[in-house]
């Protein structure tokens, strides 16, 4: 498991809930977390979520999950074609925000890890998610509006 830095948590929040939070944490990225042991995607959400969930087979239902919150700011790779990003962020998100470069994250216990496998986004579902992406003033990258279309390309 990979942690996000506490730079990135720190420029986009503060935020109510993380339900993807590891069970033991160097610090805290929400004022509430869910962990593993909760199972933070059946729990009821509240407040503005930061959800940076775990990567593979169930980011996109993640995903889903920030779309129906609709007050959120998900860390995801910026994969644009996948399906996850199709069904959920390009019909439902405010914003994204592509970070310039490779994102390093941190392991469990706070030290430094290596570089992301893929480039990194930052997805805002809602205006006060959105407002956090547009105000952001440390992490270089691009800002982009998103205007949801009902034209969205069905997996084949």
């Amino acid at each position: 498991m990979w942690l996000t830095t506490p730079e990135i948590i720190s420029t986009s929040g503060p935020f109510d809930l993380d339900p993807c939070a590891p069970v033991k944490r160097p610090w805290a990225t929400a004022a509430n977390h869910f962990t593993i042991e909760d199972d933070g995607l059946s729990k009821k959400w509240q407040g503005l979520v930061w959800c940076n969930p775990p990567y593979g087979p169930k980011t996109g239902d993640w995903l889903a999950r920030c779309a129906e919150h609709n007050n959120c700011l998900a860390l995801v790779f910026a994969r644009t074609d996948t399906q996850a990003f199709q069904k959920s962020v390009w019909p439902f998100a405010k914003s994204l925000f592509l970070i310039a470069g490779r994102l390093s994250f941190c392991h469990v216990n706070g030290d430094p890890g290596g570089s992301a496998g893929a480039p990194s986004g930052l997805i805002a579902y809602g205006e006060l998610a959105d407002q956090r992406v547009r105000q952001n003033q440390t992490i270089a990258g691009q800002y982009i509006q998103n205007f949801p279309s009902n034209l969205v390309r069905r997996s084949q």
